[in-house]
Order: structure tokens, then sequence, then C-alpha cells
């Protein structure tokens, strides 16, 4: 049995979308679901202030009966916390998978720089109030379950991490990035405009190391319109600031903030193994400790 704790670093999670998470991983008899109660906490923006979201996200780290650990949703907060978890977490947080994506990614890239668990960009439980939500809860819950599917299908051997564009520019220059090195980076973004696109591409076209292994673009969904066009497209934004940086532009990936979001374990692949990453054990619990 994989044990999943579900907490919100971020913001909070509507408890009317229990039911339907639930309903779906009743497909899936392998994986059992715990909602920690400060999901459906609120204090203005936030599922309760820093303190309690905090101590949430410990609670299901370093509780050795979780195998994972599921970030409920995006948002805006989780960076506030982040350094004090990495901070604070033992022996058994080093041994979890870590699923989670948009401002999910602030602690997917602290967990990954420190070296503990396994960071996963993945669809989060809010996606199934999308369009076709429930194929997103059931890509991870599948692939929980051993059905690597649903792994982007362009991974390999290449270390790859994948981010929020927006979150991945503010990580940059901070105590939380990782280091990327000869790394392939995903990224996606929703809702910004395309002048915005363009400005956190020049960001990180300063930033991101130079023997980055390449870049690939997600979707740029629901971009709004401004008051005159901008006269280019995501993909050739991102093509011209990578080709000024010397970043090797690799093309497209199946990551965005919709239903069809793809599982991208950070890391390398093989997908021979289990969940395709090399050398992971899922949990201590597992192997009867």
């Amino acid at each position: 049995m994989i044990r999943v704790a579900i907490c919100a670093p971020s913001a909070s999670f509507p408890r009317e979308l229990v039911a339907p998470v639930e309903a779906v991983a009743a497909r899936f008899p392998g994986v059992e679901l715990h909602f920690h109660p400060q999901c459906f906490a609120a204090e203005g923006h936030f599922a309760g202030p820093d303190d309690m979201r905090l101590e949430a996200l410990l609670d299901c780290a370093n509780d050795p009966a979780f195998d994972a650990v599921w970030f409920a949703r995006g948002g805006y907060g989780s960076n506030r916390i982040a350094g004090e978890a990495m901070a604070r977490m033992g022996d058994a947080a080093r041994h979890k998978l870590y699923l989670g994506s948009s401002d999910g990614g602030y602690l997917l890239g602290a967990l990954y720089r420190h070296g503990i668990g396994q960071p996963v960009h993945a669809p989060m439980p809010l996606d199934v109030k999308r369009g076709r939500g429930e194929e997103a809860i059931a890509r991870v819950l599948g692939w929980l379950s051993g059905d690597n599917a649903g792994i982007e299908a362009g991974l390999d051997a290449t270390p790859t991490v994948a981010f929020n564009l927006m979150t991945l520019a503010m990580l940059t220059g901070t105590t939380l990035m990782p280091d990327l090195s000869h790394h392939v980076v995903l990224v996606e973004e929703v809702s910004e405009h395309l002048y915005a696109i363009d400005r956190l591409f020049f960001h990180l076209s300063e930033t991101l190391p130079r023997d980055l292994a390449g870049l690939r673009l997600g979707r740029v969904s629901d971009v709004p319109e401004n008051d005159r066009p901008f006269g280019t497209e995501a993909e050739e934004i991102a093509r011209q600031w990578c080709h000024k940086a010397g970043i090797p532009f690799l093309g497209r990936a199946d990551i965005g903030h919709d239903h069809a979001n793809a599982i991208v374990p950070f890391g390398p692949i093989d997908r021979a193994s289990p969940l395709g990453i090399p050398g992971f054990t899922l949990g201590k619990r597992d192997a009867g400790a």
C-alpha cells in the first residue's frame, strides 16, 4: 500500500473537492490518500499562517508512515516556508516522493538542492476541478501504482527538472535554487501577458547556468489580451532568448496548467525502473523499517 499525505503549503484546498479526488482514488486500491486538516485552513490568501503551513508540511514529511507528500494546490506561499522546512526535515523525509507543480516548484527546487527525497513535477489534487481533471488525478495515482505511461515522453537519462516559468525566475539567485548544470529545464506558464513571458526569459537567460543541457517549453496558456499585440508568440520568445544565452532550445514539452500536465521526476529517467527513477526506493517503510 502506498500512503500519500496531502498538505497545502500555499493556498487552501476547497473541502468540496475531497470527494471527487477520493472517487478517482477508489479506482487505485494500492494507493491511500490522507488529507491533512490544514488543507482547509484559510488566512487571507494562504492556507493558514506561515507557521501552520510549515508544521503541516513537516508533519507529512517527517512521518515515516507516509511514502509520499502531495501538495494540494499551487497559489502563492510555499516559498515563505521552504527554507525553514528544509532545515527541519528528518530522516523519514529523505525517503519520500514530493509531488506538485506551479507554486509548489519552490519546494521541489529546495528539496532537489538539499537532496531530500525525490521531487516530482506532477498534477495536484486541485486539478480535479478542471475539465477532464479526473484524468490528471488518475495519471498521478496510476504512476504511483506502477504505470510509467504518465511520465513526460521526452525524458531520458539526461537529468531534467520542470517548473512554472515565474516560479523558476523567482527561485534563481536564492538559497532555494538547485544547481541545474547539465540539466534539461522544462518550463510552462499560465495567465501571463506575452511581454511578461519575454521579461521572464530575459531574466532566466542571464541567471541559468551556461552549461545547461537545454530548455524545453511546455504550454503557455490563458494568455491575457494586451492593449496592443506583442508581435512574438511564446515559442519564438523562448527560442530568441535561448539563442542569445547559448542555451540549446530542445522543442516543446507536455507540461502545463491543464488536465494533460505530465509527470516529470527530477533527475535522470530510466523507464525500466520503478517509477522511472533509477536507484530510488519508495520509503523506508516498504523496506521493513
